[in-house]
């Protein structure tokens, strides 16, 4: 269901029986729509989340810790000049309103005590933080806006009015009257009343087998007795939150724990925007390195597209001896020349240019000639970097599409930005100075075994590998090094063929039926001066074919 009123209300329900009577402690804006508050209370720190961003607004206490931006941006800092050191009075809401006001108690200049005001509304595009002072005039506010209403530093604070009617004050009798049956609930009721989203309406008429489009007077009874009940027990036993695969919803519950509704909120939208962040850099990533793929596929067809060309260049080589054998016989200004190959006995005809002489023109063809030979030398090296580059860029789009967490994918932009000179914005604001990914460990009878999770890993897991352990990878398919640190034992096949299993169900071939994987002493896998991360050669290996 959506963050509505409903669930504004629960929240703040939960933190009257918390942080009341708190000191704000700190005050950290992660990014440009989020406000952490540090509160310390009855000897606990807890930590208020204020997120304004459209896709996920809410307010609730946290227990994550976001980045911190090393510089402080201009509302943070303002925050912390008038909310450091102040006691939270009391925390309200009105009605089913997505609106929640702060009373805070400080001191002025003149070290009088007064009341200051931080209010929070969540209502989508138009959701804010908003400072206000004791005569209820706007000190600034996280974001400014001139319509619907003006939100702007030095004027008065006007609440956001709401044409809606209030389920609270509405009766049975009254909530029958105005319903229509043409139209559908979920719709019908979050037009009607304040604070009720469609999600939560669908999910009580799931709940209680009601259809949203066909109901009779009873469901509708049923409906509101259901709806009431939540609405004025949120601060007891009987409301609590409960979670599916993709939303939330409300159920009943006889035994609340404390902030139990908080932390579900907080635990739900933490993964829910970990798994947005994930996609969107596993997205961004893989748009660069794909782009990087596209580049050097062109470049090895125009390298190809040069080898066909010199192909050629021995026959401009004889075109060219030919021509100055045949010197003495040849006029000037003509286009084509018929003359004898002395090396197969042939008649062949050799177009000239008739603008210049023959000589001229022998001249041109072993220029033409010396031009192919040189570049031949050229472009089969450059056709080989190449080859291995996109051996390189295809090892890289295997590791973006298998990676499974957002900091596996951070190691992999590192990766890209020291080879390619690149740079895609990472979820966080700073970079961490020291990777906390390490390899995947098993166990196979009785053996450690590891499997890299990227090209760095891999390298560092070869590297740091005794030369007596036993390495792993597919013949020819890109996947993850897998080292077997066998401490001097002798290994049997039944574990050789374990570990060939895990290091094709770690590699692009994973859902073939027959994959070959090489595998050999760590003393023979070697890297190679200045290749790629991740790539390596090997010698002594055998092969065993896994399914």
């Amino acid at each position: 269901m959506a963050f509505d009123g409903i669930v504004t209300k629960t929240i703040v329900e939960e933190l009257n029986k918390n942080i009341i009577g708190g000191k704000i402690n700190k005050v950290f804006e992660p990014t440009k729509n989020d406000i952490i508050l540090g509160i310390y209370c009855n000897g606990k720190n807890y930590a208020l989340n204020i997120c304004i961003n459209p896709d996920n607004c809410r307010f609730h206490l946290t227990t994550y810790s976001k980045p911190n931006p090393q510089n402080a941006p201009n509302f943070c800092m303002l925050l912390r000049k008038h909310l450091i050191g102040s006691k939270i009075v009391s925390i309200n809401s009105f009605d089913l309103e997505r609106t929640v006001e702060i009373i805070l108690e400080t001191y002025n200049e003149l070290n009088d005590k007064i009341n200051k005001k931080l209010i929070v509304e969540i209502m989508g595009h138009f959701s804010n933080v908003i400072l206000v002072n004791e005569n209820n005039n706007i000190i600034n506010c996280l974001r400014h806006f001139e319509s619907p209403r003006e939100l702007m530093p030095a004027r008065p604070y006007v609440m956001a009015s709401n044409s809606k009617s209030s389920f609270i004050k509405t009766t049975k009798k009254t909530f029958m009257e105005i319903i229509n049956k043409n139209i559908a609930l979920d719709k019908q009721l979050s037009n009607l009343f304040i604070g009720i989203s469609m999600a939560f309406v669908q999910n009580m008429c799931e709940y209680l087998k009601i259809d949203l489009n066909n109901f009779s007077n009873q469901d509708l009874e049923k409906l509101y007795d259901t709806i009431s009940e939540i609405v004025n027990n949120l601060d007891n036993n009987i409301c609590n939150f409960s979670q599916n695969k993709k939303d939330y919803f409300i159920v009943s519950c006889d035994n609340k724990t404390n902030l139990q509704v908080n932390f579900f909120i907080d635990d739900f939208y933490h993964e829910k925007e970990e798994k947005f962040a994930f996609t969107n850099l596993r997205n961004s990533v893989l748009k660069i390195v794909l782009a990087e793929l596209k580049k050097y596929t062109k470049r090895l067809e125009n390298i190809n597209i040069k080898l066909e060309e010199c192909k050629n260049m021995d026959k401009y080589k004889l075109y060219g001896e030919l021509i100055t054998a045949n010197l003495y016989k040849l006029d000037k200004n003509i286009s084509s020349a018929e003359v004898l190959n002395y090396y197969t006995g042939e008649t062949i005809t050799i177009p000239l240019d008739d603008k210049i002489s023959p000589s001229k023109n022998a001249e041109k063809y072993f220029k033409k000639y010396n031009k192919l030979k040189n570049a031949l030398k050229i472009v089969t090296k450059q056709k080989k970097e190449t080859k291995l580059e996109l051996e390189y860029i295809e090892s890289l789009i295997y590791s973006v599409e298998d990676a499974q967490t957002t900091s596996i994918l951070e190691e992999i932009n590192s990766e890209i930005e020291e080879n390619f000179n690149l740079h895609i914005k990472t979820v966080s604001s700073s970079k961490p100075k020291e990777s906390k990914n390490v390899p995947f460990q098993y166990n196979i009878n009785g053996f450690t075994v590891l499997v890299g999770k990227n090209n760095k890993q891999n390298d560092a897991l070869t590297k740091n590998a005794f030369d007596t352990d036993m390495w792993f990878h597919t013949q020819g398919i890109h996947g993850s090094h897998v080292i077997l640190k066998t401490e001097g034992k002798p290994i049997d096949d039944d574990t050789i063929y374990k570990c060939a299993t895990l290091a094709a169900k770690n590699s692009k071939g994973k859902h073939s039926s027959n994959i070959p994987v090489d595998y050999c002493y760590v003393k023979h896998v070697k890297k190679p001066s200045g290749s790629k991360p991740g790539m390596v050669v090997y010698t002594n290996y055998k092969t065993v074919f896994v399914k």
